[in-house]
């Protein structure tokens, strides 16, 4: 049963991401130029390959117990991050993954950038497009195969449904040659949400000296507990919006207007900064300007993998740190297992009432 959850919960997972890569590449193709397209999403496939041939092997040489302590944080803190998301847009507070949407603005953006060809390149704008699409969206096909492979000693099952998915999305892709609309995509993302959460807590728990009631087994439990508890939360924050809409109808005068919620996050921030900054001087001298392009190359490379792999709420990392923390000192108690589910319950809630406010 633990190898055919594996199996669901990679192809489900990597079946969001290639859905996503699919329609950007589509996108690309359809408005600019299919050969440029495809270039790019070949570069893109070969440098994941690339990632996988030299990290593989790396994570296979780590002992099991350390190994699931750090992937399993790491995966339980993803896992919370897809759970806030699907919450927020099943309960009507966040916007639902739209495909077509996605698609048309991809196409207009396209269809508005300049045609210039770079190292035999023909479109550079659709090379570029289609690559970064399949670099992102494949570095999270790679984590969580690598992560749930390495964890259970079954990288080639992990592969074997990481590839099962993207092929499948790719062959209905080239017949239809249109937006993946009709793929349940948020759907999935809340039972992906789920699965990833349910893995890494069990996991994390076992890395920090914890013993599951049932061993594997637990998962039995964990995976649909974690599902009840998100639904659970999905009911009150709908309740929520009713309120807070029936609130906003009435008539003027008859009570406060409710504020309006307006997320701000990192990158806005510093999008914000950098077009309100004044511009640097033409004759600044070169030797600085090389200086700050490495400053600044080296900072966004360390914000992406920050944002990659701990995303925007910080605290929700800290508290899941805190917990493991609290599970190594109890780890001779037969109940320690119960600290990370505890804590899962209290940090899901908390994340998702930070972005409300």
């Amino acid at each position: 049963m633990n190898s055919l959850a594996l199996f669901i919960a990679v192809f489900l997972a990597c079946l969001v991401e290639a859905v996503e890569a699919t329609t950007i590449v589509l996108a690309a193709g359809a408005t600019r130029n299919w050969r440029s397209a495809l270039t790019g999403t070949a570069a893109g496939v070969v440098v994941l390959a690339v990632i996988v041939a030299v990290v593989g092997p790396a994570i296979t040489l780590i002992p099991i117990g350390f190994l699931r302590l750090v992937v399993g944080g790491l995966l339980l803190v993803f896992g919370m991050q897809w759970i806030r998301k699907a919450v927020l847009r099943a309960s009507g507070y966040k916007a639902l993954h739209d495909e077509t949407l996605i698609y048309e603005r991809e196409v207009a953006e396209a269809r508005a950038a300049r045609k210039e060809s770079r190292f035999g390149v023909r479109d550079w704008f659709a090379f570029t497009l289609s690559f970064k699409a399949v670099l992102l969206e494949g570095l999270e096909v790679v984590f969580i195969v690598l992560t749930f492979g390495a964890n259970q000693n079954q990288i080639g099952l992990a592969s074997l449904a990481a590839v099962a998915a993207i092929v499948m999305v790719v062959l209905i892709g080239a017949a239809v040659r249109a937006p993946l609309s009709r793929v349940p995509e948020n759907t999935l993302k809340f039972v992906v949400g789920v699965m990833l959460t349910s893995f890494g807590l069990f996991w994390v728990a076992e890395g920090a000296g914890a013993v599951w009631p049932g061993a594997d087994l637990a998962l039995l439990v964990i995976i649909p507990a974690v599902g009840v508890f998100s639904l659970l939360l999905v009911a009150v924050l709908r309740r929520r919006k009713a309120a807070q809409l029936r609130r906003e109808s009435r008539p003027v005068g008859a009570s406060e207007p409710a504020p309006v919620l307006v997320t701000t996050t990192g990158d806005a921030q510093g999008h914000a900064a950098e077009t309100t900054a004044a511009p640097a001087s033409a004759a600044t001298a070169s030797a600085p300007q090389r200086q700050n392009a490495v400053v600044r190359g080296l900072r966004s490379f360390g914000l992406f993998w920050w944002d990659f792999i701990v995303g925007d709420d910080w605290q929700i990392a800290a508290g899941t740190a805190v917990g493991l923390a609290i599970t190594f000192a109890v780890s001779g108690w037969s109940g320690a297992w119960l600290v990370m589910p505890v804590v899962v319950a209290l940090l899901i809630p908390y994340g998702i009432m930070r972005a409300l406010r």
